[in-house]
């Protein structure tokens, strides 16, 4: 049978739409360390029992209302519905019954640390509403409910934390994991409601409005999604080398950089039948470590080297002898690490910069078909043809504040320059 949105949950998720959602940075998810005691990812857990029905509920709503009936395209009602029914399971998870004196424990911990103990260990907090004063904010209060907007709250492992708390920690986990797997194919998904939409308006490109609405909901996307996965990590996956959750204290950029160098060049190989793709110049300090998730990085870095790839291909010819290389230089820097790609692919006229940037643009003369199963990950792509390239990565760039910018000479070749930021502490931004 069918899931259906029915009225009742209509109006729950309009009432959670309300409420704002709060920031995190990258520096808060990393707190909870390798080995968090049950207490603290109960408390991490009801931050997000909190937080993540209403960041969907946002979408939901926004789902609802796009321009000129975007909204009415099956392919988006089909990923509204994914959305409201995650939000439904969420609402709905039994609360666990708590003793009293853990619960005056959980309570009084959050006090203790958001009165900021001067002990060297002071936690970042989240960052608020300044139009709402301190306690004001209580997005939903519940029976058996602790009202807190903290992400991250330390609590001694050594206390024997009850059963109760451990197993509401594996319930929410498994919804989380649950809610990930419906949401797989969501970036594909909509990339077909905008294709029917197209389709139906006899648009060749989307307007302004919608370009708009298609990034915060990607950023948005990005952000439930590092939630999710970052939850599920610490609760389920054993710690790995200098990894807290999917975050790696200690990301070796060349390392990833070489990865993503083979895998382009192998997709360049196999899509025009090459037996020998550009070669790809790496420049880069071998002992180059930052904080950062690497299944971000890795993704920026492979398409924006696909698109390097593909340029040099077409513009010298599939046949030609031998290609220019491309080249990787990343360079360090005390706020950023900037990692510049340039290639000769012939550059891109400037009139068609902006364009780059657009959702669904591509310079493939055929889309290949984008059946919503084709793709389980936003991170297997083909070689070109869905225009989701350079948008999606700038996004995840800007996700923590960095940023993607492309300069080109047309007739020659183009630069991209990815910023990384490298202080940890710039919150998700939020729209």
């Amino acid at each position: 049978m069918s899931w259906r949105l029915s009225d009742k949950l209509a109006e729950k998720i309009n009432h959670y739409s309300s409420f704002p959602a709060t920031a995190v940075s990258l520096r808060q998810m990393v707190q909870f360390g390798q080995h968090p005691s049950g207490g603290t990812l109960f408390r991490g857990a009801q931050f997000l029992s909190e937080e993540l029905p209403i960041r969907l509920a946002h979408r939901v709503k926004e789902l609802n209302n796009l321009p000129d009936g975007l909204s009415e395209m099956p392919s988006i009602q089909k990923v509204r519905n994914w959305y409201a029914q995650s939000f439904e399971e969420l609402t709905e998870l039994p609360r666990p019954k708590i003793p009293i004196e853990l619960r005056e424990l959980l309570i009084n911990a959050n006090r203790k640390k958001s009165n900021g103990e001067r002990n060297g260990k002071v936690l970042l907090e989240n960052t608020e509403n300044p139009s709402l004063a301190g306690e004001d904010y209580r997005p939903i209060t519940r029976k058996n409910h602790l009202n807190s907007r903290r992400y991250f709250v330390l609590l001694d492992d050594s206390l024997k934390w009850s059963p109760e708390i451990y197993e509401y920690n594996k319930k929410f986990t498994k919804c989380l994991s649950i809610i990930k797997r419906r949401h797989d194919p969501v970036v594909t998904t909509v990339a077909q409601g905008i294709n029917e939409y197209k389709h139906s308006r006899q648009r060749m490109q989307i307007d302004s409005s919608i370009q708009s609405f298609l990034d915060r909901f990607y950023m948005s996307r990005i952000g439930i999604r590092m939630l999710i996965g970052q939850h599920i990590a610490l609760n389920e996956e054993p710690s790995r080398g200098d990894y807290v959750g999917i975050i790696c204290t200690k990301t070796n950029v060349r390392e990833l950089a070489q990865e993503a160098i083979e895998n382009a060049r192998f997709i360049c190989e196999d899509y025009y039948g090459l037996f020998d793709a550009p070669k790809v110049q790496l420049v880069c300090k071998p002992d180059l470590n930052f904080m950062y998730v690497p299944g971000h990085l890795s993704h920026m870095l492979f398409e924006t080297l696909k698109n390097s790839l593909r340029a040099v291909v077409e513009t010298h010819g599939s046949m030609a002898e031998e290609f220019p290389p491309v080249k990787l230089i990343v360079a360090e820097g005390k706020e950023d690490i900037t990692i510049k790609i340039s290639d000769e692919g012939g550059g891109i006229p400037r009139s068609a910069i902006p364009l780059v940037w657009t959702y669904m643009y591509t310079t493939v003369q055929s889309t290949p078909s984008l059946d919503p199963d084709f793709s389980k990950s936003d991170f297997k792509a083909p070689m070109a043809g869905f225009g989701y390239g350079l948008p999606l990565s700038r996004l995840y760039a800007r996700y923590f504040g960095g940023d993607l910018k492309l300069i080109s000479m047309e007739g020659y070749g183009t630069d991209v320059y990815l910023h990384l930021n490298r202080l940890s502490s710039t919150s998700e931004p939020l729209q």
